[in-house]
């Protein structure tokens, strides 16, 4: 999923639902009242001098609802509050959220997306300065510059001797939106402008701001895995959590990425900003950027995942003319097809044709396995290695496992590999992906002399090759082996995004 501001979706008050409840429990109060004096004034019950002369079920009635008309009045006082709440909340936003979804919020919704804006931020005043930045070259990918916070004050911003780069703005939550992020530079790096590609993730900016969204992640870490772990209902339910995108959802993401500005500020007006998330962009849009570029992740129409101010791309055209539907308006709003990296898209040809040779000539099937960000789907992986077992020692299959830089999951690799007797090898730097990739085009897999203890390796089974990916803290390298391995691979075998089952639910 896409990941956002964990209380914009874990709490989701049906406002029609509460209304019509305490509307229909009121009428019912005062008939059962009536009831009663009609049986008084008939003679047909005696009226009590004191609360002792009352029958138990009367008292019990009495107390029940005089909790609800209190509880009703309560309520309805706070929706009369809530507006004056809300335009508080926003009157120092530097773009209207409720132009963009087409009005203002109804009491319940502005009770909501102030309610959620507490949850998120609490009483803490969003700052604007920007934090000085610094680019350093990626150890990862050639020509790339990656941005962090500069610990002498100097900004990389501060350089006009050369065009604005292009920032193409993430958030690791979840690998998705770090995959884009990867995607997008391919196609920086890969053109032929004199402007430099820049990679510029929220979370590598140390700074407070930056906890407020990792502790957000830990959080929406935590419920995914659970959730993908005990199955059935509470991952439907949590599924329906993370699906409803309504207008509220984005009136609380913009509002947090308005304490967001800091990460952003400092960088040029000038840059074209390619964000792989909608808090991103927001932020963007917010600090007064003019070029944002919104690469909207899902492929299922919510609000969430829009940014007003900002051009809206959208990867299919049943998407686009939804999002026309809602109301995005025409001018930020184009179609542009999916985000894949520039070399997967270049070498389609040619992947295909070996693919199809090695079909042909009956070489293994090469699957790979990758984890997403939030580490889920353990239980089904390891079941999964279990079932290929058979056709991994026959010869048959070739499993390519990504655990990335999660640790429970490498463990849990390492225990089905062994639980079912196959020998297995390890990657762990991008060097190491890279140099496989480059065997794997023009040959089958030879065993390797085993390395000795912290060696970076890449070593090879004959017939029955897994490869174990994993990093202890580098993110980058464990979202693009995947994208690296597919050009050698014939199957990619994951989990469904959000946005398919959406789909399918549809």
């Amino acid at each position: 999923m896409a990941g956002k501001p964990i209380f914009g979706w874990c709490f989701n008050l049906n406002a029609n639902t509460l209304t019509l409840s305490t509307m229909a429990a009121v009428p019912i109060l005062i008939a059962l009242v009536a009831i009663h004096y009609y049986a008084y004034i008939n003679g047909l019950i005696n009226m009590p001098t004191s609360s002792s002369d009352l029958e138990p079920w009367a008292l019990a009635l009495i107390i029940v609802a005089s909790t609800i008309v209190g509880l009703y009045l309560l309520w309805r006082f706070v929706l009369l509050l809530s507006p004056s709440w809300y335009r508080g909340m926003i009157k120092d936003n530097s773009v209207s959220v409720d132009d963009f979804v087409g009005g203002a919020p109804s009491p319940v919704s502005a009770l909501k997306s102030w309610l959620l804006n507490r949850l998120n931020v609490g009483r803490r005043v969003a700052k604007k300065e920007g934090y000085a930045l610094k680019t350093e070259d990626s150890d990862k990918l050639p020509g790339l510059k990656v941005t962090s916070r500069s610990e002498n004050g100097v900004s990389s911003s501060d350089d006009k001797s050369t065009l604005p780069p292009i920032i193409v703005g993430t958030i690791r939550m979840g690998f998705g939106h770090h995959r884009i992020a990867y995607a997008a530079t391919s196609w920086g790096l890969g053109s032929d402008s004199e402007r430099e590609t820049w990679f510029h993730d929220f979370l590598n900016i140390d700074s407070e701001e930056a906890q407020m969204i990792k502790d957000t992640d830990k959080l929406y870490s935590k419920g995914s895995r659970m959730a993908s772990e005990l199955g059935g209902t509470v991952e439907k339910f949590w599924g329906s959590l993370t699906k409803s995108g309504d207008e509220d959802s984005l009136r609380v993401t913009y509002q947090f990425s308005e304490h967001m500005i800091p990460l952003i500020n400092d960088l040029d007006k000038n840059s074209p900003i390619i964000a792989t998330h909608s808090m991103v962009a927001c932020a963007a849009v917010a600090a007064g950027f003019k070029n944002v570029i919104n690469l909207v992740i899902d492929n299922h129409a919510q609000w969430f995942v829009v940014v007003p101010g900002a051009l809206n791309l959208v990867q299919g055209p049943s998407n686009y003319h939804s999002f026309l539907k809602m109301g995005v308006p025409e001018e930020q709003l184009a179609l542009a097809g999916h985000w894949i990296p520039r070399d997967l898209v270049e070498g389609i040809p040619e992947a295909c044709a070996r693919r199809t040779a090695r079909r042909k000539a009956g070489k293994p099937l090469r699957i790979i396995v990758p984890v997403g960000g939030a580490g889920a789907q353990r239980k089904f992986i390891v079941e999964m290695v279990g079932a290929f077992s058979g056709l991994v020692k026959e010869g048959k299959v070739q499993l390519f496992l990504n655990a990335a830089d999660h640790e429970h999951m490498k463990k849990a690799f390492v225990g089905a590999l062994e639980r079912n007797g196959l020998d297995y090898d390890t990657v762990v730097d991008m060097k190491g992906v890279q140099e496989f990739r480059k065997r794997m085009l023009n040959e089958e897999p030879e065993k390797n002399s085993p390395p000795h203890a912290g060696q970076r390796f890449v070593a090879d089974i004959t017939h029955h090759h897994i490869l174990l990916q994993f990093t202890y803290d580098d993110y980058f390298t464990a979202v693009a082996t995947t994208d690296i391995l597919c050009n050698v691979a014939d199957v990619l075998a994951c989990k469904p995004k959000l946005e398919i089952t959406k789909h399918i639910q549809r």
